[in-house]
């Protein structure tokens, strides 16, 4: 598929998610994308997923990195951890939160 716009990315994730809640149950987590310069947050909570580009809640973790290191993530083409010790993808906060994300992901197709 070809790259969409950031934006597209984002809401095509968000209408993944909400179509299948039941590997996001139970959680209550802000994170924050900061990608090429956009910011992004996805909040996840009582089973569903909610994208707001430039929102101001306080997020649990942020995930920096490039567009194209971000579309390889969602494809599954780009290990979080290797990213994270390569330099490709920067994280503040919880980092188990982070790794949670990844594995999320995974239960989605997201070769966006």
């Amino acid at each position: 598929m070809a790259l969409s716009t950031l934006t597209e990315t984002m809401k095509q994730i968000e209408k993944e998610i909400n179509s299948n809640p039941e590997p996001i149950s139970g959680m209550d987590t802000v994170y924050q994308f900061e990608i090429d310069g956009e910011t992004y947050q996805m909040e996840l909570k009582d089973g569903n997923a909610k994208v707001l580009e430039n929102a101001e809640a306080d997020p649990n973790c942020t995930l920096i990195m490039s567009a194209n290191n971000f579309h390889k993530f969602l494809a599954g083409k780009l290990n979080g951890m290797t990213a994270f010790m390569t330099g490709k993808l920067k994280i503040q906060g919880d980092m188990t939160k982070a790794l949670k994300l990844e594995n999320i992901v995974k239960q989605y197709e997201l070769d966006i």
